[in-house]
């Protein structure tokens, strides 16, 4: 069948995923599970003025009480590594971040990064909220002994300790320790309704997960600034405008997106996309003639691998590449 607009081809999607999705169990341990119950799942869904067909699977992994997560492979190519998709899922406190969510979440991501299947990850939450911020009622609680002796949001940096590349889609709200998670990933997209904020000001308090640290280097001093001090929120555009968010889509589409984008990146040699990833993010610890020795020395390092010899023979040839990621 052929459709003629992206809105008709994402409600057929929903048609055919209804088909082959249940409700998540209530579980005492595991309160929900990912959507797609049954091993393999296949929809189709438009991305970027073009059909991705792609096959989605949860079979296998493991069970979380937090977080839905499943595997998504492109029909397109079959072969070639996949997309770890993990949803934050608090759906009655707006994915409000709690100890327990950040566990599973850390788990997950762990999980999908030593797979050899997978070649990128993306974090989601649900339409109206990312994540609205921390649990206040959780945080609210303790005292200076307690978060200074266990180095309390230490644990929240993992995030961006990950190997692989990691999406962050953003729909709703990304207050602050949201905003904050969402900064740890390694490219920020955004649904078209998404706002995002610092207010921890009007707590009593300051972000404390990375806020001051890393929006200035995505938005600048003064922006950043205002952001902290007045509490203010951005919408997704002025987010764009100001080097927040990379790209912004319409927020019906915003995962199916990301995950487009997982295919573009998983079908990148991994060596090289981690490496890249490592050598842009150590240019904010770097001076720049550190930075440059240091971008160097990675590129020296690729011709050491297959996948430098591949990529360069099927340019030359003119064909698409095979990377073995070795």
């Amino acid at each position: 069948t052929a459709y003629r607009s992206k809105s008709m081809i994402r409600h057929a999607s929903k048609r055919l995923l209804s088909a082959c999705v249940h409700k998540p169990s209530v579980l005492p341990q595991a309160a929900a599970i990912s959507p797609i119950s049954s091993a393999v799942a296949t929809s189709t869904v438009s991305t970027a003025a073009t059909l991705c067909a792609f096959s989605s699977t949860s079979a296998n992994l493991k069970e979380y009480e937090h977080v839905l997560v499943e595997r998504r492979f492109s029909e397109d190519n079959p072969d070639k590594r996949g997309v770890g998709l993990i949803t934050l899922n608090r759906p009655k406190a707006l994915n409000a971040l709690c100890d327990a969510l950040f566990d599973d979440l850390i788990d997950a991501a762990s999980t999908f990064d030593k797979e050899d299947d997978i070649g990128c990850m993306v974090i989601t939450g649900s339409s109206k909220a990312f994540a609205a911020g921390a649990d206040i009622s959780e945080m609210s609680q303790r005292e200076f002994p307690y978060a200074y002796k266990n180095n309390m949001f230490s644990e929240w940096a993992k995030v961006a300790d990950l190997n692989k590349p990691v999406i962050a889609a953003v729909n709703g709200f990304a207050l602050g320790g949201g905003c904050e998670l969402a900064m740890q990933c390694d490219i920020l997209v955004a649904g078209d309704r998404a706002k995002f904020g610092q207010p921890e000001i009007n707590l009593g308090v300051i972000p404390g997960a990375g806020g001051t640290q890393r929006l200035i280097r995505a938005v600048g001093k003064a922006k950043a600034m205002d952001m902290v001090l007045t509490g203010k929120m951005i919408d997704a555009q002025q987010a764009e405008r100001d080097g927040l968010v990379a790209r912004v889509f319409p927020a019906d589409d915003l995962v199916e997106e990301a995950v487009s984008m997982g295919f573009t990146i998983a079908e990148k040699g991994q060596m090289a996309s981690i490496m890249a990833k490592e050598a842009v993010n150590a240019a904010a610890e770097m001076t720049l003639a550190e930075g440059l020795r240091f971008e160097r020395r990675l590129f020296h390092a690729l011709f050491a691998t297959h996948d430098q010899k591949e990529g360069m023979d099927a340019f030359l040839n003119k064909r698409k590449p095979d990377f073995k990621n070795a």
